[in-house]
């Protein structure tokens, strides 16, 4: 089996947003409260997650998830790389530093923001103590192998900055873009599952909005699209009445079986 777990589904403030009494922010409904953006993905080889949240340590304990083979980063955003301290826990359970997938700028970042974990003297320190990595450079279009996955990591663009979504088969995990390059639509056709960034109903400079996360998967046309990084200007269960058939507003926790959109390889 493979499946996909929603780690986080929400901004880089998550909701509730600290000091808002809005009423989604104050919502009993469990699919309102959305910690900060990233999935992870299990096969029978491996888990990888993509994007190290703040919130890191509870998505994983949370979910039951107790070992991490491999991470994957979108982009170098603090909402999506500063759960990188909660990686340490892993070489001590697999005796082998955690790969780590990422374009050269994110790399860059990771050793100045961590910088603790690249010092030539932490080598010498016990498996635990601090984050053991070994950092693989990606490019965009350029496909790459792990636990199992054959992943492709394709250009987005987020406001000015150019990231990276991933498709693993025929699922596609596109979160904090405001626009797709040209030469990236042919590489996300034909998906029975698009995640996709829908930040809220109004424009924003970096993410795309509800109707325009709604225009962009109608050219694609997927089988199932998933909206995420969800504000808290939206309510999940107005969202959901209010969205075209086969478009769902994704939440914390949510999990797909997609053993049968995933190929294993290797």
């Amino acid at each position: 089996m493979v499946e996909l777990i929603f780690l986080g589904t929400g901004t880089s403030h998550g909701v509730p947003v600290i000091g808002c009494n809005c009423a989604v922010c104050r919502s009993n409904d469990p699919r309102n409260h959305r910690t900060r953006p990233s999935i992870a993905v299990r096969t029978p080889r491996g888990t990888l997650v993509v994007d190290t949240t703040p919130e890191l340590r509870i998505q994983l304990l949370r979910e039951r998830i107790e070992r991490v083979h491999a991470v994957l980063y979108t982009h170098a955003h603090a909402d999506h790389i500063y759960g990188f301290d909660d990686i340490r826990i892993f070489p001590h359970y697999t005796g082998c530093p955690v790969p780590v997938y990422c374009e050269a700028d994110v790399g860059r970042r990771l050793r100045s923001s961590f910088a603790y974990a690249f010092q030539e003297r932490a080598r010498q320190l016990p498996d635990g103590a601090i984050p053991k990595v070994h950092i693989v450079p990606i490019t965009a279009g350029v496909p790459f192998e792990v636990v199992g996955l054959r992943v492709l990591p394709v250009r987005l663009l987020h406001g000015r900055w150019p990231i990276v979504g991933f498709r693993f088969g025929r699922v596609a995990y596109c979160t904090d873009v405001s626009a797709i390059p040209e030469e990236s639509w042919s590489l996300l056709q034909g998906l029975d599952h698009l995640i996709l960034d829908a930040l809220r109903y109004r424009p924003h400079p970096t993410h795309l909005s509800v109707a325009e996360a709604v225009s962009v998967i109608e050219r694609l046309s997927p089988k199932q699209a998933w909206l995420t990084h969800l504000c808290h200007e939206i309510d999940h269960e107005q969202l959901a009445r209010e969205l075209p058939a086969g478009i769902s507003p994704a939440y914390d926790g949510l999990r797909l079986d997609v053993t049968g959109s995933v190929e294993l390889v290797g």
